[in-house]
């Protein structure tokens, strides 16, 4: 049977005066040495925590406001997309700078299909996902096989595609998109059932993802034990739980309250849950870890490093036809300027989220919990009134932050 080294309970203190304090102390330290441990996991989500606490003190409450809330999910819900395939990429060791491109491009084309071609919309947008595949096989395949560094094929890529789209749309907007497409980008749940003053899929969509995350960290933490692996002190899991169902009911509460859940976060729920499966259980997840971490023996362990490399940017091209769609639905037509710096925001979100420069390190909910942590600096300081050009000197900062805390973080970790 296996021990857990780091959840054993402190040693029973002699009897007489002081034992209860020392047994506190010990607790207390156990704590800490778990915080310690586990920053790297817990840093930016206790850093997105805080954000939000700050900015709805600042803004008087108005963050948090379930019309602020739903429209934080409508904003940010691209950038989220395209930050989750950013951290595929980030951790098998390469960059992409073309996603912005590819979105405005993959949007151009969808109006050129269904506005001026009058093809019906899901029509449309599985040619559109097909483009952005092909785009990302096709610079897939120029890295992976012909070996040119992805920094240069992807900056070949952001200028191709912004080309593109500016010849598509001939410099001008093309809009309105059908119905059905605005709906993924601005649409929301239906309400059924009974009157409740809450909308009432939300409430069982929320306590449903409420008991699948408490129960996967339960397995979690269980198969860890399992495998005589460390986990975090029992006090600190407890507290771990509570945090994440007490951030959970809030959002699903303040979504209810307004239109509830965007359609948009539903694709993003099911995202996130796909690709964080992925990551964790599937050997082309593990694969991804095993390049970006250490290219040399992954070819020795037998690991098809080309194959990877290859499928890793086949799916990034495909994110980004899907946040491609979602842009141009929010916005109700395609633009020539649309995507202009959302590489550089889903990068920032994977290395807020805790990816790493040197590849193999990263996951999935870290890629979202620094898309998070950007769009309520991007929310709250325009709550706030906060011009654009502290807005950028603000988020750099905090990617600094980010990225510096990364590295003084593996600095102890290696003392």
């Amino acid at each position: 049977m296996s021990t857990d080294v780091t959840d054993k309970s402190p040693a029973a203190a002699p009897p007489g005066k002081g034992g209860g304090s020392a047994t506190g102390g010990a607790m207390l330290q156990l704590v800490v040495d778990g915080l310690r441990r586990n920053m790297r996991q817990y840093g930016m989500l206790i850093a997105l925590g805080l954000l939000v606490i700050l900015f709805q003190v600042w803004t008087d409450g108005d963050l948090l406001l379930p019309r602020n809330v739903s429209n934080l999910v409508l904003q940010n819900s691209y950038i989220l997309i395209l930050a989750i395939g950013m951290m595929l990429v980030i951790i098998a060791g390469h960059i992409d700078l073309s996603v912005g491109s590819l979105t405005a491009f993959t949007g151009a084309f969808a109006a050129v299909l269904t506005v001026q071609h009058d093809l019906a919309w899901p029509v449309a947008l599985v040619l559109c996902l097909a483009v952005g595949a092909a785009a990302g096989a096709a610079q897939g395949f120029l890295i992976a096989h012909l070996g040119i560094p992805s920094f240069i094929v992807t900056l070949a890529g952001m200028l191709i595609f912004r080309g593109l789209t500016e010849m598509l749309l001939k410099g001008q907007t093309l809009g309105p998109f059908p119905d059905g497409l605005q709906k993924m980008g601005n649409g929301f749940l239906p309400e059924v059932g009974p009157d409740t003053n809450y909308h009432n899929i939300t409430l069982l969509l929320g306590f449903a993802l409420l008991t699948f995350a408490v129960l996967q960290e339960v397995r979690d933490r269980k198969r860890q034990q399992e495998f005589a692996l460390e986990v975090v002190p029992r006090n600190l899991f407890l507290l771990k739980l509570v945090a994440i169902s007490a951030a959970i009911l809030t959002v699903t509460m303040l979504l209810a309250s307004y239109k509830g859940a965007p359609i948009i976060l539903l694709i993003l729920g099911i995202l996130v849950v796909g690709y964080g499966y992925v990551m964790r259980n599937a050997v082309f997840g593990r694969h991804i870890y095993a390049i970006g971490g250490n290219l040399p023996a992954a070819k020795l362990s037998g690991v098809k490093d080309k194959k990877v490399t290859f499928l890793v940017f086949l799916n990034m091209g495909v994110l980004a036809a899907v946040a491609g769609l979602v842009v141009a639905a929010r916005l109700n037509a395609a633009s020539p300027k649309a995507g202009l710096s959302f590489e550089l925001e889903a990068i920032a979100s994977a290395f807020i989220g805790g990816a790493s420069m040197s590849g193999g390190v990263g996951t999935i909910l870290g890629a979202i919990i620094g898309g998070l942590v950007l769009g309520v600096l991007n929310n709250g300081m325009n709550l706030l009134s906060v011009g654009t050009d502290w807005q950028q000197v603000i988020k750099g900062m905090a990617l600094l932050i980010a990225v510096g805390f990364d590295v003084w973080n593996k600095r102890k970790s290696g003392s």
